[in-house]
């Protein structure tokens, strides 16, 4: 007996949804671009002690950097894995067929 959830083979395979391609590709570069800002403003800013005192000795500020690398970490990554894995390559080879024209046959 099926569950009612829907449930694709190729969802859970890498390589089998190269339509994320694009979407991860605006994802990655967004979020990386976001962070780097970021990081030299926590890294360069010089904070005030009141009324909310940020990072002040470089310990600090390397911790709070520490905290947030992953969020650019994560989407470097994915923006590599997307771009030079051929898993998601998104040209076709001589001779195959699309997914479309599999599905008419």
């Amino acid at each position: 007996m099926q569950s009612g959830a829907p449930s694709t083979d190729h969802s859970h395979s890498p390589g089998g949804c190269q339509w994320i391609r694009t979407p991860a590709i605006v994802y990655s570069t967004h979020v990386a671009t976001t962070l780097i800002p970021i990081l030299a403003h926590i890294l360069f800013y010089d904070f005030p002690v009141k009324p909310h005192p940020g990072p002040q000795t470089n310990r600090e500020r390397w911790l709070l950097v520490s905290i947030y690398a992953p969020y650019l970490l994560v989407p470097v990554l994915l923006l590599l894995t997307m771009l030079l894995s051929s898993k998601y390559n998104s040209t076709s080879k001589p001779g195959s067929t699309s997914g479309k024209a599999k599905k008419k046959n």
